[in-house]
Parts: structure tokens; C-alpha cells; sequence
């Protein structure tokens, strides 16, 4: 690779690790900074927030280095920090996709055990504590304990890699429950909201045709009721009753409606449609994550099947990067996909702004 390709590679990656700190950061702030900002599904977007941060923070910078030079030159013991950090960081990201989908998919189908738990804070810390715990437990082990030939020779020290590099096996169980699993999980909650909306949707239009109808049909007794009832009262006076009659079937007549059902369907309407953006939301943030990930968990599966070298180190990079690239993207999902989050940025910028001219 030319020079002048890698002091490209380097500037654009640098930006796409500062803007990953910098977005995320933001995030982190406007949660400290918002008091709306504590329900649970907003916890869960903030365990998130961590991970993404610490991976712009940590662990690419220091993969970029090594990347660029070609050698570890960082030591034994920040070479395991850094890989467990960095499997666990990636792992716990994945879960909290899941915790995120499973989080929607209680507030659209279970809506009145969501409520019950927004005011249990306890089980939405402990849920955000399995979640780093499960991805220490898949990874942390075999890379502190697995026997490493490169870190653990001095001939190889400027190597840092898992010890379980090349084992296939070991890729394949992982695999499956840091990737095939969640995204079984996550395409079970994201249809099974996408049917309870589609469902509700279609009561809804059943419904209010149901309901028109009906209204319909009591407004014409009503005024034909009405109509006849003034007719009869008018007939001794001698007025035309064609001509009244003629009048009477050309206006409109209004009758007050049931308030207390109209008022009900009001709030199952919003309901329908605040859950529709829910849903909307959460595909987007489901959706990146695929594209971003999903690249990266085939090669790697194909790689370590084959030892390592059936796949080009090249379409393997860009892949990684791709991973880490998911990191950067959702502070800007956050925002566009929650009106929360645009309040809360909003009064981020007021408060630095307020501070700036005082």
C-alpha cells in the first residue's frame, strides 16, 4: 500500500473515530443533562451509548495503530486488555440490540406489564449489568486463559491476536450466540410487533366503519323522526308541506355523539400510532446494525474455518471497520428516530450556548 493511501485511510478513520467519541459523548450528556431522559427504554439506549463510546474511545484507536504499522508495539498486558475489552465491548453491543428490540416488543404487546416495570429501575440496572456480564463470559475467559503461542512468545511479541484465532469450532459456538441467536431473537420481537400493529391497525378500520355507520344510521331515524314530529305539529297552520318537506330532507342535521367512546378510540388511535413509531424506529436501528455486522460474522465464521486464510485480509478490514463504523451511525439515528432525544439535544446546544455568552 502507497503512502499516500495510508495517510488517506488514516485522516478518514481518524474522523470516524472522532465523530463515534464525540456523537456518543453527546448522547451521554444529554442524558445527564435531561431529566426526561429515565424510563427504561431509554436506559437501554444509554447502555448502548457506553458501549459505542468506549469502542471509539479504546478500541479503534488502538486497532488503527496496529493496522497502520503492522506490529503490536504496546506490551503484553494492554494486548489482552485490549482484545477483551474489545470482544466484550462488541458482544455487549449485540445484547443491547437485543435488550432494545425486547424492550419495544414489551411496550407494543404487553403494554400494561411494560408499564408496571417503569418504575422498577432495579430491573432495568440489573438487565443492563447481565448484559455486560453474558459478554464478559463469552469472550473473557478464552483470552485471558486460552493458550496464546504469539502473545505468549517473546519471538512474537509484536502480535497481538486471540489465542483461539484459528480454532473453528470455537468461532462457531460464539458465532451463533453473539449473532445467529440475537438476530433469530430480534426478528421475533420485530414481527411480532409488525403483527400486532398490523392487526390493531385493521381493527381500527373495521372499527370506525363499524362506528360511521352506526352514526349514520341513528342520524337518518333521528331526523326523520325530527322531521316528522315538526310536519305534524306544523299541518293544522296550513303551511305547504311539500315545500317543508322538500327543505327539511336537503339539510343537514347534526346530533351530539357518545363522548366517552369517542374519547376511547382517541387514546387507542394515539396509542396505535406512537407504537408505529416505535416500531419504525427500532427497524432503522435493527436494520444498521445488520448491514454493519453482518459482513464481519461471515468472514469471520469462513476465516476461521479455513485457518485464516481463505479470505482476503483486505475484504477483512473493511468489514471490521464496518463493525466499528455501526458505533458512529447511531448517535444519529437516536435523534431522527426519537423526538426525546431531539428535545434533548435541543437543550444540550441551550445550555452550551447560554454558558458560551455568560
Amino acid at each position: 500500500m502507497s503512502l499516500g493511501i495510508t495517510i488517506l485511510i488514516a485522516v478518514l478513520i481518524s474522523f470516524l473515530i472522532l465523530f463515534t467519541v464525540l456523537g456518543n459523548s453527546f448522547v451521554l450528556f444529554a442524558f445527564l443533562i435531561d431529566k426526561r431522559l429515565r424510563n427504561q427504554s431509554d436506559f437501554v439506549l444509554l447502555n448502548l451509548a457506553i458501549c459505542d463510546f468506549f469502542i471509539g474511545a479504546f478500541t479503534s484507536p488502538l486497532y488503527l495503530l496496529y493496522m497502520l504499522t503492522g506490529k503490536w508495539m504496546l506490551g503484553r498486558f494492554l494486548c489482552k486488555l485490549w482484545l477483551t475489552a474489545d470482544y466484550t465491548i462488541c458482544a455487549a453491543s449485540v445484547f443491547n440490540i437485543v435488550l432494545i428490540s425486547y424492550d419495544r416488543f414489551l411496550a407494543v404487546t404487553k403494554a400494561v406489564l411494560y408499564r408496571s416495570l417503569q418504575n422498577k429501575q432495579s430491573h432495568t440496572v440489573l438487565s443492563m449489568c447481565v448484559v455486560w456480564i453474558m459478554s464478559f463470559l463469552l469472550y473473557g475467559p478464552a483470552i485471558l486463559f486460552w493458550k496464546n503461542d504469539f502473545i505468549d512468545n517473546d519471538i512474537a511479541a509484536d502480535i497481538c491476536v486471540v489465542g483461539f484465532h484459528d480454532t473453528w469450532y470455537f468461532h462457531l459456538g460464539t458465532s451463533c450466540v453473539d449473532f445467529v441467536l440475537p438476530l433469530i431473537s430480534i426478528s421475533f420481537f420485530n414481527i411480532s410487533i409488525y403483527h400486532n400493529i398490523k392487526r390493531r391497525s385493521r381493527k381500527k378500520r373495521q372499527t370506525s366503519a363499524s362506528e360511521q355507520f352506526r352514526e349514520k344510521e341513528k342520524a337518518g331515524r333521528l331526523s326523520i323522526i325530527a322531521t316528522n314530529s315538526v310536519l305534524f305539529s306544523l299541518q293544522p297552520h296550513g303551511v305547504n308541506m311539500t315545500s317543508l318537506r322538500h327543505y327539511f330532507c336537503n339539510k343537514h342535521i347534526s346530533f351530539p355523539t357518545n363522548n366517552g367512546r369517542v374519547g376511547q378510540v382517541n387514546v387507542q388511535i394515539t396509542k396505535l400510532s406512537r407504537d408505529k413509531r416505535l416500531f419504525k424506529s427500532l427497524l432503522i436501528l435493527v436494520c444498521v446494525f445488520v448491514i454493519c455486522w453482518a459482513p464481519f460474522s461471515f468472514l469471520a465464521s469462513i476465516n476461521s474455518a479455513c485457518t485464516g486464510y481463505c479470505v482476503d485480509s483486505y475484504w477483512y478490514e473493511i468489514t471490521f471497520w464496518m463493525l466499528y463504523m455501526n458505533s458512529a451511525i447511531n448517535p444519529i439515528l437516536y435523534p431522527l428516530c426519537h423526538k426525546k432525544f431531539r428535545n434533548a439535544f435541543s437543550l444540550v446546544f441551550k445550555n452550551n450556548w447560554i454558558h458560551k455568552h455568560n
